[in-house]
């Protein structure tokens, strides 16, 4: 194997080495930035940026795939958790209990029991 080559496979390890440790954020940032209109990218931003802990950050991401769908559960649970942690009761219940109706609905019964119990509390 030539120099050149060697150069060019340390140089491919390194990248995939550098994609394993990155923040599932870090992948999908240059994705909602590309295609700001893809639901599916910008749902996997705001749940990699709720999962890492940065939750004000998904609450803007979350809010645009709910205002996308009205039958998308899985992105109001987030939001409305994500605004819970925000000091946002009050938005929060309404769309946990939105969240709630289309779980029942859609016979996701876990989901539904998580609900149950999150706004029991509020």
């Amino acid at each position: 194997m030539t120099s050149e080559a060697a150069a060019t496979e340390d140089s491919s390890d390194l990248n995939s080495l550098n994609f394993l440790f990155m923040k599932k954020s870090e992948i999908f940032l240059p994705k909602v930035a590309a295609k700001p209109d893809n639901m599916l990218f910008r749902f996997s931003l705001g749940q990699a940026l709720y999962d890492e802990g940065t939750t004000e950050a998904a609450i803007p991401h979350l809010q645009s795939c709910t205002d996308s769908r009205d039958d998308w559960m899985l992105p109001r649970i987030l939001l409305g958790k994500a605004l819970l942690q925000h000091g946002q009761a009050d938005r929060a219940k309404l769309i946990l209990e939105h969240a709630l109706q289309l779980a029942v609905s859609q016979h996701h019964d876990e989901p539904a029991e998580e609900l149950r119990s999150i706004l029991e509390d509020l």
